[in-house]
């Protein structure tokens, strides 16, 4: 299928391009120019970006074992229509992904049936009980390029410190969740006025920035690539800042409802502003800000973690952990860092494509001629009200039901194929 976007602002990090310009897709991949005559679909994106497809380092897509809030399918339509073409699915499903067979089959049913690019991260201990490493060797051998225990941290430092060194002699990044489990010690919310205020038990900055600390050490002695996940704590974006002023192969994230909201903003008794890690302060979300306008902080992804209604009740203490991110991120990271000048267009497809694409090593991230034709339109200047009713994902679990927002995916390409244009999807 060949393929012609005119009028559109064609943003590429990969070789700096900014500029209205044609871009031309022909079968899977972005080629030189060919006459619109030949053209089997002509788009017309004035007025738009024209980004590579944007690459999620941070998505459950809860398959296998987890169906009910979510499965590939479903995942992948919502990830089209929030104009990510490529996700890292994390691997705390049931059962854990642990080993070469079992990221096969989702490697098998992705190819079968998910309309974008679903790359699966291995576990880094079995079972994710942190007693035993995963097999590295194996799930390299079969292209996996990153290991996780997203959801939990590997306590055991003499442990983490072998994950370390095996993930370095395997060439796979560490997707680190920095989370202290001791002291989290119940804790639900950001420890502060506003948990003390609604009676319910605080999550320290110390959780994070503990463990933030110890393995950044290790990967510092290691080799290690580590990449911290959902950054929350002005504590851990200074030692963010501090490893790569060390030169250390450290790369970071912060997700939009850490750049959007603070625990200010929870209201009573709604467990859809329950995360982990936990909106914090005022001063945490400015550091964030600060960090991702500063270049500190390489990546924006979601941690999207869908949920069943029942599981995200009126009762914090009880309810899980996590929102739902696929389908608002680009109008947040627009709304709330474009729009107000913070970050520019081409920080945006820095940060929400290029950068994922090369910390994972994957041939993503960029627009170049012969590159795969990954694309997303989005229109920068749309103003609607997001509403959680008609998201593709199962989850409808999001603090940002009714906020309104400016910045709206238009259309995504997945190798070549539109997956999804507005009020309309394959």
């Amino acid at each position: 299928m060949r393929i012609l976007i005119k009028n559109g602002r064609v943003i590429d990090p990969g070789d700096g391009r900014d500029c209205v310009e044609t871009l031309y897709i022909e079968d899977d991949k972005i080629t030189a120019e060919f006459p619109e005559v030949k053209a089997d679909r002509v788009v017309d994106a004035k007025g738009c970006y024209v980004m590579p497809g944007l690459v999620d380092m941070h998505v459950h897509l809860r398959d296998p074992g987890l169906t009910y809030k979510e499965d590939i399918v479903s995942g992948a339509r919502a990830a089209a229509r929030g104009g990510v073409t490529t996700v890292v699915a994390m691997p705390n499903t049931k059962p854990v992904m642990d080993s070469p067979d079992r990221i096969s089959y989702v490697a098998n049913k992705a190819r079968a049936l998910a309309c974008v690019n679903i790359i699966q991260a291995g576990a880094v201990t079995k079972g994710q009980k942190g007693q035993e490493l995963a097999d590295y060797a194996g799930m390299a051998r079969i292209g996996v390029p990153a290991v996780s225990e997203d959801g939990r941290s590997v306590m055991n430092a003499r442990l983490m410190r072998e994950a370390m060194a095996a993930a370095q002699k395997e060439n796979l990044v560490i997707l680190d969740h920095c989370e202290d489990g001791d002291l989290v010690n119940g804790g639900c919310i950001n420890a502060d006025e506003n948990a003390r205020r609604l009676g319910l038990p605080g999550i320290t900055n110390s959780v994070e920035d503990t463990i933030t600390a110890r393995d950044i050490v290790l990967a510092g002695e290691t080799g290690c690539r580590l990449h911290l996940c959902h950054v929350s704590t002005r504590g851990a974006a200074e030692l963010l800042r501090y490893a790569k002023a060390q030169g250390m192969a450290v790369t970071g994230e912060v997700c939009p409802h850490h750049f959007t909201l603070t625990s200010d903003d929870i209201p009573e008794r709604n467990s859809n502003y329950k995360m982990n890690p936990p909106l914090r302060s005022r001063e945490d979300k400015e550091a964030l800000i600060e960090g991702l306008q500063d270049g500190t902080f390489d990546v924006i992804s979601t941690d999207h973690a869908p949920h069943a209604r029942q599981e995200k009740g009126p009762d914090m203490r009880s309810a899980a952990f996590g929102i739902v991110g696929l389908e608002t991120s680009v109008a947040l990271t627009i709304t709330e860092l474009v729009d107000k000048g913070i970050l520019t267009p081409m920080q945006m497809a820095e940060k929400m494509s290029y950068n994922p694409a090369k910390i994972l090593g994957i041939d993503r991230g960029t627009l170049a001629e012969g590159a795969v034709a990954d694309v997303v339109v989005i229109d920068p200047d749309a103003v609607y009200v997001i509403d959680a009713s008609s998201f593709a994902s199962r989850g409808r679990n999001t603090p940002f039901d009714g906020r309104k927002v400016k910045g709206k995916v238009r259309m995504t390409i997945c190798g070549g194929e539109i997956v999804y244009q507005e009020n309309r999807q394959r």
